[in-house]
């Protein structure tokens, strides 16, 4: 089904209860990256109706068809002062990208850009924000999984905003172009390697990962303050729970705030002992 038709579908749904006392009130959401499979994916599930109070997407260009609930956020008003009449931002990283132009309209950021879109949305009146970063699992030690993974994350993480979750899921390398039919054999055979993958470091369907994190960014005022890393680990195993991972996913909020360890504090640890130095102080 076209991406388009699945956020006009999800428009008309009404948002299950997360499953677990305690529901943070609806705030207004800003999705910066909105096109691709992942970004629609995002789109169509924080369309739901009652989830966000109202749904801003970044644009690009002027959107040809309309999507009951989606406001269009122009350039224009992005690079003017000002309040961006969002307090939750998603901002999502994905190198795929729709061939029949749809994704034109969408601004499609690019990673190194982060730092960027983080001051500009701090300045702009946004108090919680969640990135998500994919990565090829096999290519990224898994205590850069679990902490800041770049100087641009800790930079992110510094802003000050309320609460901050680096989304992680698993993907796919992305094969760089070939010519040679050594290189193309040679590339088909790495690629055979992806099936020696352990089946919980797959990566989740758009739609299966866009559903945890709507989950999780609708409800990121019950979060600690802080930054909190949401890793493959925990994102495939609340892909299987029955309820859709809603119980597992509150828990995870909880860490830090109900005497879970702080994930903030982990993930700045783990960063460290990735790099030989020595942990910050608390």
């Amino acid at each position: 089904m076209d991406p388009l038709a699945q956020a006009l579908q999800a428009a008309a749904r009404v948002a299950p209860p997360l499953g677990q006392p305690g529901v943070a009130p609806a705030q207004p959401v800003l999705l910066v990256g909105a096109g691709g499979r992942l970004g629609s994916a995002l789109l169509a599930e924080a369309l739901v109706a009652g989830r966000f109070a109202s749904v801003a997407a970044l644009v690009a260009a002027p959107l040809t068809s309309t999507v009951r609930g989606l406001q269009a956020l122009t350039m224009d008003r992005w690079g003017a002062p000002g309040p961006l009449g969002a307090t939750v931002a998603l901002v999502a990283f994905e190198r795929e990208r729709f061939s029949n132009g749809r994704d034109d309209a969408f601004v499609m950021p690019h990673p190194a850009e982060l730092p960027a879109l983080a001051r500009r949305l701090h300045a702009g009146g946004v108090r919680r924000l969640m990135v998500v970063l994919p990565h090829a699992g096999s290519m990224l030690p898994g205590a850069l999984a679990a902490g800041f993974g770049s100087h641009a994350e800790a930079a992110v993480a510094a802003l000050g905003f309320e609460q901050l979750v680096l989304v992680k899921p698993s993907q796919h390398a992305s094969p760089a172009p070939v010519a040679g039919w050594l290189q193309r054999l040679a590339r088909w055979w790495l690629s055979q390697l992806r099936w020696m993958v352990p089946q919980r470091e797959q990566p989740l369907r758009s739609e299966v990962l866009a559903r945890l994190a709507v989950q999780v960014a609708r409800h990121l005022a019950l979060a600690a303050p802080g930054t909190h890393v949401l890793s493959q680990a925990v994102l495939w195993q609340a892909a299987q729970d029955a309820d859709g991972g809603g119980s597992r996913l509150m828990r995870w909020l909880a860490r830090g705030r109900d005497g879970f360890d702080d994930s903030a504090q982990a993930a700045a640890a783990a960063t460290h002992r990735a790099r030989g130095e020595e942990a910050a102080p608390r």
